[in-house]
């Protein structure tokens, strides 16, 4: 199996195609990387294919936030401009840059 390259990046703002939530992007795996039984709980007609890569997002939708997994032929990028309002952005960004839809990482700090 070859992997391919991520087409979005840690600290993008992304949204679903399908349904209406929108995110940033904290973590990226290669490939799917998560449960069958998770994988299998996608109804058939919409599942994803495993070989691409996958998203951790800090999520929000009208009504909550919540961490997401989503395939990248499931994002689209968010062009709204405006930050997410999960409440653990603060947590590993430091600022939202607008211009962008993008959040810079906070420095990490390593013994």
């Amino acid at each position: 199996m070859i992997n391919r390259l991520a087409k979005f990046g840690i600290g993008q703002v992304v949204k679903h195609r399908v349904f209406p939530f929108r995110g940033v992007i904290f973590d990226v795996d290669p490939t799917f990387n998560n449960t069958e039984e998770w994988w299998l709980s996608i109804p058939e007609e919409v599942r994803p294919t495993k070989d691409q890569p996958f998203y951790h997002l800090l999520a929000e939708n009208d009504q909550n936030s919540y961490v997401a997994y989503v395939s990248e032929q499931n994002l689209l990028p968010d062009e709204t401009g405006e930050p997410v309002g999960h409440p653990h952005t603060s947590l590993i960004f430091e600022g939202f840059d607008a211009d962008h839809s993008q959040y810079k990482l906070r420095p990490r700090i390593s013994h």
